[in-house]
């Protein structure tokens, strides 16, 4: 894909600070020459159409329903067509800059812009979001309110930007397209895969943890029902008989002092503090979330409230334990209340297997080591993600400003479609290139809506 682009042969000064170089053919004009804005009335069918973060400009509906602020009287609201390029004022900086892709009415906020005809309104919103992504709009603040620009049409209208020919303006826009499209396909690869690793892991740890590491071991019957069976000499004992649980302990506000010890909650690590409750190794698990919210503590550390802890192995490997407590699905020993979660009278009397304390030892080796090679390929794999991510930043910055010559390689590329309208079935909206939606490629600003 980059392997055909080459940098074009004759460039010139631009003139612009944050620009730099552009190639020689190109004009460097006032924004004002190329758009003019936009102030129609709403119609009456008109649905909300909203610019967010992404670059994504679309009826609110298509991508939530709730979480915004709603508006009790529509004072100001404009009509907005599709193709109209949306800048929304107050959150240009991070990126609320696109295309709309639907015909309904936005906030007086919103500048709506419609293109001359030397202008794609497409180019413009992948360059305005590059402006953005650089910190050059933010830089054009001159209010005191902390990361916001209140970037209006005037202040966009007074903006020197290159102007390459509307063909290669269209040229930029389909290679980005492809870009998007093919990295996106890669992203959701790795995604997958490290889907299929940790579920990996977790058979590994639940077969070391329920079967032990001999394959000639004989079994027996355990009588129950999630464990299968067991080898014939491991005991059954209920959890509160091989490991005592704690619930955590409140922080308040007021003693959050930072310090050397770590403090466990059901998301992990959340920060740490001066004093530490519970010695090390500890084993600490989440009273919510998934099963992996469980965590081995080798060094001293404060149990949150929101997790439980171990606090006496009754003779039992730590290791071993950490593994055996990955095991236990939350889902199913929680109990009925208003929040869904795991407190330690849920768990006191499921039955376990329990190995001897050597066998323990070498069950956790063993997981130990297995573990660590599905991680280092996990770990490899989110690394790719995040090459193509930047991969996906570096195309935009670099074929928007000139610095690549993308005419000869999109020859036979298929037509870009970014005014198609987005659809409820997508769900990875925000993790896109900088105005696509329809992939994970290159997320450079948040998913927040504007």
């Amino acid at each position: 894909m980059i392997a055909n682009l080459k940098p074009y042969p004759k460039m010139k000064d631009s003139g612009v600070p944050w620009l730099g170089a552009v190639p020689e053919h190109w004009e460097v004009e006032f924004a004002r020459w190329l758009f003019h804005r936009m102030d129609r009335p709403p119609k009456d069918a008109d649905e909300v159409v909203t610019c967010f973060r992404d670059g994504v400009v679309t009826l609110r509906r298509n991508r939530r329903v709730t979480g915004f602020t709603e508006s009790l009287k529509e004072i100001g609201y404009q009509g907005i067509r599709r193709g109209d390029l949306v800048i929304h004022a107050m959150d240009a900086f991070a990126g609320a800059i696109g295309v709309s892709d639907s015909d309904g009415k936005g906030s007086p906020v919103y500048s709506v812009c419609q293109p001359r005809p030397r202008a794609s309104a497409n180019y413009f919103a992948l360059l305005l979001r590059e402006m953005a992504r650089s910190g050059w709009i933010e830089a054009q603040a001159k209010g005191i309110r902390e990361r916001s620009t209140d970037f209006r049409f005037a202040d966009f209208a007074a903006q020197p930007v290159p102007v390459p020919t509307i063909e290669e303006q269209e040229s930029i826009v389909r290679f980005l397209d492809y870009a998007d499209r093919q990295i996106g396909r890669d992203i959701r690869a790795k995604q997958k895969l490290i889907k299929l690793l940790e579920e990996q892991k977790q058979a590994i740890i639940h077969q070391s943890v329920s079967l032990g590491i001999d394959p000639n071991v004989r079994l027996k019957p355990s009588g129950v029902e999630w464990l299968g069976d067991i080898p014939e000499h491991w005991e059954v004992k209920r959890l509160k008989w091989a490991t005592r649980l704690q619930r955590g302990y409140d922080l308040p506000a007021d003693r959050r002092i930072p310090g050397p010890y770590p403090v466990v909650s059901s998301g992990g690590l959340i920060g740490s503090h001066v004093e530490a409750r519970a010695k090390a190794p500890g084993v600490a698990i989440g009273r919510y979330g998934s099963t992996e919210a469980v965590f081995f503590l080798e060094r001293d550390y404060w149990p949150h409230n929101t997790s439980l802890f171990v606090t006496d192995f009754q003779g039992n490997y730590a290791r071993w334990a950490y593994y055996m407590l990955r095991t236990i699905s939350k889902a199913d020993h929680s109990g009925k209340s208003a929040v869904p979660g795991v407190d330690r009278k849920d768990l006191f009397d499921i039955r376990i297997p329990v190995p001897s304390p050597a066998e323990q030892t070498q069950i956790a080796r063993h997981a130990d080591e297995m573990c660590e090679q599905v991680d280092g390929a996990i770990s490899a794999a989110r690394n790719e993600i995040v090459l193509l991510r930047e991969l996906g930043v570096r195309l935009i910055s670099e074929v928007t400003t000139g610095h690549l010559d993308v005419r000869e390689a999109v020859v036979n590329y298929p037509k870009a479609n970014y005014g198609d309208p987005l659809t409820n079935e997508v769900t990875d909206a925000g993790q896109g290139l900088v105005v696509s939606r329809r992939s994970d490629s290159g997320a450079i600003l948040g998913p927040s809506e504007a």
